[in-house]
């Protein structure tokens, strides 16, 4: 850990108490306030772009679900990754604050650059090895799509079984009426400058994140001496920060891109990241002395990291192109009955380094722990590992919520309220909004629990949030029967989903982050920060392996067969849901050996 350094305001006090004690904010050290407001607005621009960017995919660029499903899970995987070295970093050579202020930019500069996406992509629709103009009708009784041959338009509907109906006058048109699954393929002719800059700008974000994310988690860390008890509340007050942003992003984000424009979401995202760098460089020095640059650095060595960070920007791009290239291949290898083994199997380049860096941290970590710390502090080191491999499992199914969740609220979710359309990017929005209204509450439950003695122990909460992410799976899928004739399902249920998945979290994510600052030697806990982002990002990349498999077959963005679309996402939302919850149960049975390691780290 980053140690604050040496202040006078600190002399003649206890080395573990926090330099704020005396000025507190809601019974927390002050500077948990700018903490707190900085994360809110970082995640105000994050969460509204994530909002925007799996629509824009596949609403912009017209890329086909497997395509838009592994680029998203790619990128977001990538966001996780960087943290683990953007942790090490900060611990040797740049410190937490200039670490987080430098992220900021990158992320700002980034968010402003996906402003520029170029002409919409124009749909094609290719058979027997020549391509056919799409067009798309969005009102009236017409409405639909329909492929254009020799003056000939085709509506296109899909059949249950993969398969496609062209129908009415074919006038010259040689195409079949009916087209076998595989023999055909709609995609669309879009602008390769675009489709690059729109990489450039996802490889900025990353890098700039890896910077940002463990930091600023690593300086709250500093705010409490060992054992202080109000840790956990503070990182879900924290926490709630980070919801309280992507609740306002989230709403006016999509409302902006609907609206007005892309670009217009996508810009708004890039000022909620310059107001989140403006509170670190400008704070009046109130956070003077937490996460500052370790003694001895030089100022050579720091412009090494910069120049570094911006040479990882060329190999992230290629990373992404890498997966832009393999996505669809890898997909279909999944769907030929290979399964998830047969998709491992041919990962591109990206799922090979990010399988391979996990495997070696939390098989290496542990075994270094052994051999340099106390029995104790193997102890502890094993059990922070073993809930980081089981995190993996809740975040790949809680981050179905910027893939296929948002692409089932799209195609099968009924979000006309009467009096407001509710935009699909939108409804990522229960999540922030629920997390708002219950984290102050959960914050009072575990507190009141361990006042008690009774709180339950970190591996106990780690079960309950498995447990319950997917119990709101098994509840969305239960709403699914009650769908209309037009197969969407009421509103109701899907906010629901979010209700469960949003207790969860609070169950596991901002004790997860507590759990890495009590649970690590003190040398390496910046390292181990960006393990737990690490195992989040591994999740990612199975997330978007779940999110392929409930891929349908779409034409310039729309669905072909709205009931096979229903139908495959209810049966995917079932398998992973059922999953889950099993392996919350494995946990729970484990949990109390595991708190014996932890040896009272709570």
């Amino acid at each position: 850990m980053v140690q604050p350094t040496a202040d006078p305001t600190t002399e003649g006090r206890h080395p573990g108490m926090s330099r704020s004690d005396g000025d507190l904010w809601f019974g927390h050290p002050r500077q948990l306030a700018r903490l707190f407001t900085t994360e809110m607005w970082e995640r105000f621009g994050f969460y509204g772009m994530r909002a925007l960017l799996t629509l824009y995919l596949a609403d912009h660029f017209l890329f086909r679900d497997d395509v838009t499903n592994g680029l998203y899970g790619a990128f977001t995987s990538l966001v996780y990754l960087t943290p683990l070295f953007g942790g090490l970093i900060a611990d040797r050579l740049f410190g937490s604050k200039k670490s987080v202020k430098f992220g900021a930019i990158m992320m700002a500069l980034g968010y402003f650059m996906l402003c520029f996406g170029g002409p919409t992509a124009t749909p094609h629709f290719n058979y027997g090895g020549k391509d056919y103009a799409v067009e798309t009708i969005s009102h009236g009784e017409a409405r639909g799509q329909y492929v254009v041959d020799q003056g000939s338009r085709l509506r296109v509907s899909g059949n249950d079984d993969g398969s496609i109906i062209l129908s009415g006058e074919t006038g010259a048109s040689q195409l079949p009426r009916h087209i076998a699954a595989g023999q055909f393929r709609f995609d669309g002719d879009r602008s390769q400058l675009h489709v690059a800059l729109m990489l450039l700008a996802l490889s900025i974000i990353t890098v700039g994140n890896g910077f940002f994310k463990p930091n600023i988690s690593t300086i709250v860390g500093t705010l409490y001496a060992p054992g202080d008890r109000r840790r956990d509340a503070g990182f879900t007050i924290f926490y709630m920060g980070i919801n309280l942003g992507s609740l306002l992003s989230q709403f006016l984000c999509p409302l902006l891109a609907v609206h007005v424009g892309w670009w217009a979401g996508f810009l708004l995202a890039a000022i909620g990241m310059v107001f989140s760098w403006s509170l670190i460089q400008f704070d009046g020095g109130r956070l003077h002395g937490y996460g500052e640059t370790p003694a001895g650095v030089s100022s050579q060595a720091m412009a090494w990291v910069y120049v570094g960070a911006l040479a990882c920007v060329p190999l992230v791009w290629f990373l992404f192109a890498n997966m832009l290239a393999n996505a669809e291949a890898a997909a279909l290898a999944a769907r030929a009955g290979s399964g998830i083994i047969g998709y491992l199997a041919s990962l591109p380049l990206l799922g090979q380094v990010l399988f391979g860096t996990w495997a070696l941290a939390v098989i290496a970590i542990p075994l270094w722990a052994w051999r340099t710390g106390t029995r104790e502090e193997w102890h502890m080191m094993l059990v922070a590992v073993l809930l980081c491999v089981f995190s993996v499992v809740f975040w790949t199914l809680f981050e179905q919520a910027g893939s296929s969740l948002t692409f089932f609220a799209d195609r099968n979710t009924d979000r006309d309220l009467g009096w407001y359309v509710m935009p699909a990017g939108q409804v990522q929005m229960f999540n922030a909004l629920f997390i708002v209204g219950c984290a102050p509450l959960m914050s009072i439950l575990w507190g009141w629990l361990a006042r008690r003695g009774w709180e339950p122990s970190l591996p106990v909460k780690f079960s309950l949030g498995l447990m319950g992410v997917g119990a709101g799976f098994l509840v969305l899928v239960f709403g699914t029967q009650f769908a209309g004739a037009d197969y969407k399902t009421p509103l109701i249920w899907i906010a629901l989903a979010y209700l469960i998945h949003s207790i969860a979290e609070l169950c596991l994510s901002p004790v997860g982050l507590s759990m890495i600052t009590k649970l690590s030697m003190a040398r390496v806990v910046g390292l181990m920060m960006g393990v737990w982002f690490l195992s989040t990002a591994v999740a990612q990349y199975v997330a978007g392996i779940v999110a392929q498999f409930a891929s349908v077959e779409t034409v310039g963005g729309e669905v072909t067969n709205l009931k096979l679309s229903l139908d495959t996402y209810a049966q995917v939302f079932q398998t992973i849901g059922l999953w889950s919850i099993g392996i919350g149960v494995v946990l729970l049975a484990m949990s109390p050996l595991l708190k014996r390691w932890m040896h009272g780290a709570e």
